[in-house]
């Protein structure tokens, strides 16, 4: 069994050391790795622009393999362009919404993407992170930083719980990237090494449970629109953080609960579409339906 690593355990070091967790996470990462801080950064930099990429297949309004997602992200473009002034949201959280609409509604069409952490979830850690740099002018540099304190908080995750749907529900995917978007966003804002880890318990206790319920067994329904839920969650989770506000349950047991409210999850919320959504009146018909379409291409 992999040894379990410690969120917690890293921000104390980080405090300790007095650095923001992003150099701790820079520093931690180029002696495990064994590269250079420039080597790593330059890394992320590829990852930022493979997402970007992402984002513009999404918002040319390309259909998914399955047909039950397309041009949604490419909806909400063009209602933030024609009614910037009647947003619920605000600007912020609307081109957030967007972007996580458009990248996976990429990822549902086969388009090439960078899994954060994983398909399923890519669309959340972009939405945050583009979204806040457009408004506060990161450059591409914080960015690639922040990148690198988003993937320390999914490796931890990964070895106290899952990143996968399969093993633990949605709450392992759209939850753990939900999580990786709020801490990188808390450390972008300048918050403190005990403000990333708030960040982190507090958007995975608002989605502890989430089932992982594919209609027709595909990455589309309803994966893409939690992804712009996921998001919301993670700037939620930041905001409160960088506030002051802490969770009770330390970063660490949170985790922990998420991997014990996995393990207790029945399997038919597992990314099996045999519960959930995948089993509605209307799931069924779709699923049906795409199985149809399936066997007659095939007979063909």
């Amino acid at each position: 069994m992999n040894e379990k690593l410690s969120l917690q355990e890293w921000i104390d070091l980080a405090e300790q050391e007095n650095k923001d967790f992003g150099d701790f996470c820079i520093e931690y990462q180029v002696k495990e790795l064994e590269i250079s801080k420039e080597m790593l950064l330059a890394r992320m930099e590829e990852m930022l622009h493979v997402m970007q990429q992402s984002v513009e297949i999404g918002l040319t309004g390309i259909q998914s393999m399955g047909g039950l997602v397309g041009g949604n992200g490419k909806k909400v473009e063009s209602y933030r362009a024609q009614f910037a002034d009647k947003s619920i949201v605000g600007s912020v959280m609307s081109k957030a919404i967007m972007i996580a609409l458009a990248v996976g509604e990429a990822n549902a069409s086969m388009g090439r993407i960078v899994a954060a952490p994983t398909a399923g979830a890519s669309g959340t850690l972009p939405a945050v992170l583009f979204s806040l740099a457009e408004v506060r002018g990161f450059s591409i540099v914080e960015l690639a930083k922040a990148l690198v304190v988003a993937g320390a908080i999914g490796m931890v995750i990964a070895s106290r719980a899952s990143l996968s749907g399969a093993a633990g529900g949605c709450q392992a995917e759209c939850g753990s990237a939900a999580a990786m978007a709020a801490g990188a966003a808390v450390d972008l804002y300048g918050g403190s090494p005990s403000q990333v880890g708030q960040s982190v318990a507090i958007t995975l206790k608002n989605m502890l449970g989430l089932v992982c319920d594919p209609v027709a067994g595909l990455v589309e329904v309803p994966c893409v629109k939690r992804n712009a839920g996921a998001a919301a969650q993670a700037m939620v989770a930041a905001e409160m953080a960088l506030a002051g506000i802490e969770s009770v349950i330390p970063v660490d047991e949170v985790i922990d609960a998420m991997a014990a409210v996995g393990n207790a999850m029945s399997c038919t919320l597992k990314e099996t579409a045999q519960g959930g959504l995948a089993v509605s009146p209307t799931g069924l018909i779709w699923a049906n339906k795409i199985i149809a379409r399936e066997e007659s291409t095939d007979k063909g």
